[in-house]
């Protein structure tokens, strides 16, 4: 058997085994091409108007960044200027805030504190290209040679430029996470089943995993990949599988006791890494380990029947254990609560919300992912490097599934099918090349390329939807994009205020964080229902319910919109409620107006109960 599978993968390896001096050359290669993305990102943002990103999650990260500084403890995760009395415990993950402070630091010994916070915030995310990058060239050389190296990096950089994750100012921990998931890739697309490059996958997974749940999915398909290829290969494989499951193990038990206080050891949750995921994680690791050592030798059906009992007793783990993460860690939000802040998350759309609401972008967020997935399942049929194309179509396809349920999940399901479509395309490439008078085939490697690239996706539906003049006009700016809502100018007014208890639409929650020192009942954070709830109340409940609902959460400010979205959509849904009364200019006597600057679209007001 081990004959015959070195026959089967030799041509793939001849061309993918590479001397020691072409490491230097493709770090070489993915630092030209990271400089001039950097160059590329920092001139397309010249003009941004705030060092910190757009995003909520943006600012949230800097505020928990600032308390970690601040003196609260490594292990203490509360935000306690969020939600109801007592704060809320977040789902983030100190791995991230970790970095990220440590540039703050480093900037504020020559630079004043806000100078610091900005320098760091614009070095973090675009430190983070290099890696990206270096680790996408690798897929591409190991799947493709030199021609999908560049390949793999041209789209890469494509992918980058037209994301957010990497612009300055964008601190959450999705562009990390896309990191992880490329240096992944990279390592498992190893067919020499090079130990050392398991143990870095593994290394890479068990970071992901203590860093958010978003790559659970992900991470436990790539466990199983690597599994299903020891069933498959047996002794060939065992000691690139023991590595992997001896290294997971190890990592994951690291990043559990680095990140989970002792008095949670035992608590479960499914948003972050806890008890469920540690031990449904380690005691997969070492079922792996325990069959790659002793069940190598056995025939091919013995191991599959292994790896079965293996699954087995990770599913009665995850049964015995944590039960309720075999489903959406959102399910059990409350009603009130899915229909007036998790429908309006554009991340959270389906693809059926997509294609009722936003059909034109369905192929740029859904297009090259299935292109991967079928030239995935096309070369396994055909025979053609079957166990590399296993692990794509793995890799590519749960994260493609889960894009079909929320679409922040077609961001990774891009970036992963960038490696079978490199290999495409350097194939496409070479046949055309060999016969320059072929039109057809210069027709079709032309095609290929533009319809690997997402963006061209995105462009070739917004000139559908909306015709070319449209397509290049400047947008119609929204109160969320503008800032009018949320800006530090206007919501200067409470800076100066004694610090207290302020209710405000949850899209104002982080901002007030960020630039004032009250706390805030509301923040869009599914671990903060009890406040959103309560916010949200108010906001419905008439005039005189909601004085009881102010006095009862021990509100002292009241920050009002009216274009914010939430508050038209709560103005819609109940006309006699209190924001709608607001926005008709109906101020009841226990609102004290406070004054704001002219042009400015919010409104504060001192919450005076009558008793």
């Amino acid at each position: 058997m081990v004959q015959a599978v070195g026959i089967s993968r030799g041509s793939a390896l001849a061309a993918t085994q590479t001397a020691p001096s072409h490491w230097s050359r493709l770090w070489l290669v993915a630092l030209i091409y990271s400089v001039v993305i950097i160059a590329a990102l920092l001139i397309l943002n010249r003009h941004a108007m705030d060092y910190v990103g757009p995003d909520n999650d943006d600012m949230m990260r800097l505020v928990e960044v600032r308390d970690f500084l601040g003196g609260q403890g490594w292990f203490d995760m509360v935000q306690y200027r969020l939600g109801l009395n007592g704060g809320t415990l977040m789902h983030w993950s100190r791995f991230i805030d970790l970095p990220i402070a440590s540039l703050i630091a480093f900037f504020r010994l020559f630079l004043a504190p806000e100078s610091a916070e900005a320098a760091a915030l614009t070095v973090w995310p675009l430190m983070l290209v290099l890696p990206l990058m270096f680790s996408m060239g690798l897929a591409g050389r190991r799947i493709a040679g030199t021609e999908g190296m560049h390949f793999s990096l041209g789209l890469t950089a494509l992918f980058i430029l037209v994301s957010s994750r990497f612009k300055p100012g964008s601190i959450d921990h999705d562009n990390v996470q896309l990191g992880l998931v490329a240096l992944t890739v990279a390592m498992l697309a190893d067919e020499s089943y090079r130990p050392r490059n398991f143990v870095i996958a593994a290394i890479a997974l068990a970071i992901a995993l203590g860093i958010g749940a978003e790559t659970t999915p992900f991470v436990a398909v790539a466990c199983m990949a690597v599994a299903g290829l020891w069933a498959w290969d047996g002794e060939v494989f065992a000691p690139a599988a023991r590595a992997f499951a001896l290294t997971l193990t190890i990592a994951v038990s690291a990043a559990f006791f680095a990140l989970v206080p002792p008095h949670l050891y035992s608590a479960v949750t499914c948003d972050n890494l806890s008890l469920g995921f540690y031990s449904i994680t380690s005691i997969g690791g070492a079922g792996l380990l325990l069959s790659a050592l002793f069940a190598s030798r056995l025939p091919r059906p013995w191991r599959l029947a292994v790896l079965v009992a293996n699954g087995a007793v990770v599913f009665a783990t995850t049964l015995a254990i944590a039960p309720q993460c075999l489903r959406n860690p959102l399910a059990d939000l409350d009603p009130l609560l899915v229909q007036l802040w998790l429908n309006s998350v554009s991340e959270a759309q389906s693809i059926l919300a997509l294609s009722h609401h936003q059909p034109e972008t369905l192929g740029a967020f859904y297009a090259t992912g299935f292109m991967a997935i079928v030239i995935c399942i096309f070369r396994m049929m055909r025979g053609e490097r079957a166990r590399l194309h296993f692990v794509l179509l793995a890799l590519v396809g749960v994260n493609w599934i889960i894009a079909l349920v929320q679409v922040r999940g077609a961001e990774f399901s891009n970036l992963l099918a960038i490696p079978p479509l490199a290999l495409l395309l350097a194939e496409l490439r070479r046949i055309s090349a060999a016969d320059t008078e072929d039109v057809g085939a210069a027709f079709f490697y032309v095609a290929a390329t533009l319809l690997s690239a997402p963006a061209v996706w995105a462009v070739g539906g917004a000139l559908a939807n909306n015709g070319v003049a449209n397509s290049f006009s400047a947008p119609v700016a929204k109160a969320e994009e503008t800032g009018q809502c949320i800006s530090k100018d206007a919501l200067a007014p409470l800076a100066g205020l004694t610090p207290g208890v302020v209710s405000a639409p949850s899209n104002m929650g982080s901002p007030i964080l960020r630039f004032t020192p009250h706390r805030v009942l509301s923040g869009p954070y599914h671990r903060d229902q009890g406040g959103m709830l309560t916010e949200l109340h108010i906001g419905l409940a008439e005039p005189k319910e909601a004085e009881a609902f102010l006095r009862g959460a021990h509100v002292t400010l009241l920050a009002f919109c009216a274009s914010d979205p939430q508050v038209e959509e709560v103005s819609k849904l109940k006309p006699d409620g209190l924001y709608a009364q607001l926005s008709q200019g109906h101020v009841p006597a226990y609102l004290q107006p406070i004054p704001t600057a002219a042009k400015s679209d919010v409104q504060f007001f001192r919450f005076m109960p009558a008793d």
